[in-house]
Formats: C-alpha cells, structure tokens, sequence
C-alpha cells in the first residue's frame, strides 16, 4: 500500500497525526520553538516532584507542599497584568531566552537547602522562579500566531496541548523515577540543564511580531506600561466574547488547588512515606487525560468555533465528576483512573479557549489580554493554617488543605456560572 497523501495545508485537521507531523516539517521556525517547550517542560516536572520528595523529607507535611505550590501561584497574580504588557512592548524572542537563562541560574540553588530550619529558602526559590515564568508565558503564548498561519492555528495549540501533556506524564513519571533511584538533587540538576538547551533552540527561532506605535509625549503611566494595561481592558471589556473566554480560563484555574491533593494523595495517603512514586503516578495520569482531551473532543465536536464552545461547557463537567469521585477514591489506581478523566475535561477547556483568543485577538493585545486567566489560581490554593480535618477519604487532612477541601470541587458551579455570563452577555456565543 502507497503512503498516505500528506494534508493540503487548508485541509489541516486538528487532533490527527499527520497534521501535528505536517506542520512540523514546513514550519520550522514553529518546530525549534516547540521543541524548546517540550524540553523545558519536561524539565519542570522533575523539578515538581524533586522539590515534593524533599518536602516530604524534610517535614512530612502537607502544609509545606501547599505553601510551596502557594509559593509557585501567587507571582502569576502580582505580576500578570505586568507581564502581559512587556510580551506586547518587547520582543518575545528576547524574553523568552532571558527566563530561560534566569532559570538556569536559579534552579541549582535548591541544591543548598540542608535542613528543615532552610525550607524558607524553597518557598523563595519557587517564588522567583515562577515569577520569571510569569513574563516568559504570555510572551509564548502570544508568538504562536507570530509562526503560524491562521489556519494552522488550531492544529499548533492541538499539539502544543498534546505535547504539554505528554511531557507532564512523561515528566512526572521519569521524575518520581529518577528521585526514588538517584535522589531528588539529580531531578533538579536535569531540570536546570533542560532550560539551557530550551534558549538555546530559542536563539535560531525569528519571532515577527506587530511593533506598538508610540502615540503622544512620554509619560510615568507609559514608561511603566500602565497606560497599554488600561488599553488592553478596555479591549477586553468592549469584546464580550473574549471576556468570556477569560473567564472561563479563570474558572477552571480557581480548582487549581486539587494538585495539592495530588501530592498529599500520592504521597500520604495512597502511599505511606513516598519517595515520588505516588505523586508521578498521580501526574502522569494528568498528562495521559490532558493529551487524549482536546484530541477526543475534536474528533466528537469539531473545530469550528460554535463547536469548540460546546465543547468547553461539556468539559466542565467532565472534570468536576471525576475529581469529586477522586475524592472518594480507596485506591491509587482508582484515584489515578479519576485523574485522568478530570484532566480530559480541563485539556479540552484550555487548548479550546486558548484556540479561540488566538483566532480574534490581534497582535498587539495577544500578551496583555491572556494573562487574567491566570488572576483567580493563586488563590485556589491560599487557604489559612489550622487543625487537621478528616477528609472525604476518611484520611487526615494537613491544615491549609483541610479548609480548601470543600471548595476543591466546585467545577459544576463555574461551570454553570461560565455557561449564564455568556448567555447573558451573547446569546449567539452561549455554549449550548
């Protein structure tokens, strides 16, 4: 049998293989940028379950956890809106290699922490380093339409969602594996190494992008960006269709608490005094559901825009079944099945929305429009010290997460509250 006929490229189909390898092969500029990503990315899961195994060495406590992934959240609302301006103002390739380097440079000093008196030093670490993360994402997000065309769109974020997943499960898995073999300091070594490699891919890739005019005298609220952030609201507030996307983005990050669960879970409770094993096998599982997600659903809905909507308010609710069964879960294979499917259901939602912005914002506000859907995970995980609390499992709950337990689960709620605003706000862009 001869080879099958390599798709015409305004035959590109989103969720099939032979598209994701087809616009490989033409787009290299889209290829070395990609590929970047996945390296780094698999990079930042042996860090996750490096940094969890030596929380868990060094105080055996849930809390720690929460307060380190408390530590990775919150930049991404202090610096947002910030970070969103400098990816439309400055060159995105310049941005994109310097966190690289930033990283690379700051990733090796967990190798210092000796004790649990040093376990500030973590929490810092973490905040720095997501704080440089926060500037370089809206820069990547927004240079994917700056190296495809409009019509392969849809096929880049497919893969991009895809690979992000695989790398998550593949990062996840080989992480836990690497801690339990070789110690977690090996993890954090590969991860610093992984970052160098990602500039260095970065530094052959040329990102045209749209160059802001300046309009009018300079002023503090231009030099400081203020005066692009109120453009980019206005911009927002006036398209109630990408306000509604964001808002959906936002809804699904406000259960962003649940990977603290994931790490207490995998660790604590399905498996005593782990080592990485329980909480890779936990993440892999999130990779595995986040991979199939957009794929499946392309394959059921469409990629047509009405489609794609339908598909998100459907994903809602895929995802809060699965996590409240997650919570009732006796077993690691049991609460890894759940993991997956709510994770097929929050894949869908963010590759589908992010799929949509990138098909109606222009250039100019593609970085400082996509950062609010970052604003409410922070504060999904924020939850003050107390008492433990049993939780649903019947399993003791550490402090911060015994009070965010019960909001854990609130996907429906979103859901439905997504689904209301956008009727409310276009009739024509309801999801059902």
């Amino acid at each position: 049998m001869g080879r099958s006929a390599e798709p015409d490229t305004g035959d590109l189909k989103a969720g099939h293989f032979r598209s994701y390898l087809f616009l490989l092969r033409q787009n290299p500029g889209f290829r070395r940028f990609w590929l970047a990503g996945v390296i780094s990315q698999i990079g930042d899961w042996f860090n996750y379950i490096g940094i969890f195994v030596l929380l868990n060495q060094l105080t055996g406590s849930g809390s720690a956890v929460s307060w380190f992934l408390i530590a990775k959240f919150l930049p991404t609302t202090l610096l947002g809106p910030v970070a969103g301006v400098v990816a439309d103002r400055f060159s995105r390739r310049f941005i994109l290699i310097s966190c690289d380097l930033a990283r690379a440079a700051v990733v090796p000093v967990y190798l210092l922490v000796r004790g649990a008196d040093q376990v500030w030093i973590i929490y810092l670490l973490a905040f720095v380093q997501e704080s440089i993360w926060t500037f370089a994402s809206p820069a990547r997000q927004a240079t994917v339409p700056n190296l495809c065309r409009q019509e392969e769109l849809a096929v880049a974020n497919g893969l991009s969602g895809a690979s992000w997943s695989i790398m998550l499960a593949l990062g996840a898995g080989l992480g836990g594996f690497v801690s339990a073999l070789f110690g977690w300091k090996t993890a954090i070594i590969v991860d610093a190494l992984t970052f160098l490699v990602s500039a260095a891919l970065l530094s052959t890739v040329t990102i045209r992008q749209e160059k802001k005019k300046k309009v009018g005298p300079l002023s503090l609220g231009r030099l400081l960006g203020l005066e692009d952030l109120v453009e980019g609201i206005g911009y927002v507030v006036s398209h109630r269709r990408v306000a509604a996307l964001l808002l959906v983005k936002s809804g699904w990050a406000l259960s962003g608490g649940i990977l603290v669960m994931l790490t207490v879970f995998g660790e604590q409770v399905f498996v005593q005094n782990g080592q990485g094993a329980g909480s890779g096998v936990l993440y892999s599982m999130r990779g595995l559901g986040a991979a199939v997600g957009p794929i499946l659903a392309w394959r059921l809905f469409g990629e047509g825009d009405q489609n794609m909507r339908r598909a998100i308010g459907a994903a809602f609710f895929i995802s809060s079944l699965a996590y409240l069964s997650f919570s009732r879960a006796p077993v690691l294979w049991i609460g890894a099945l759940c993991v997956f499917f709510g994770h097929v259901g929050g894949s869908i939602q963010w590759v589908f929305s992010t799929t949509l912005l990138h098909r109606v914002v222009p250039d100019r506000f593609r970085g400082g429009s996509l950062p609010p859907r970052w604003a409410s995970s922070p504060w999904s995980s924020v939850v003050r010290p107390g008492s433990p609390a049993r939780g649903l499992t019947g399993v003791t709950i550490p402090g911060p997460l015994s009070r965010f337990w019960p909001c854990s689960f609130s996907c429906p709620a979103l859901s439905g509250f997504s689904i209301s605003v956008c009727w409310m706000t276009d009739n024509s862009y309801c999801f059902w």
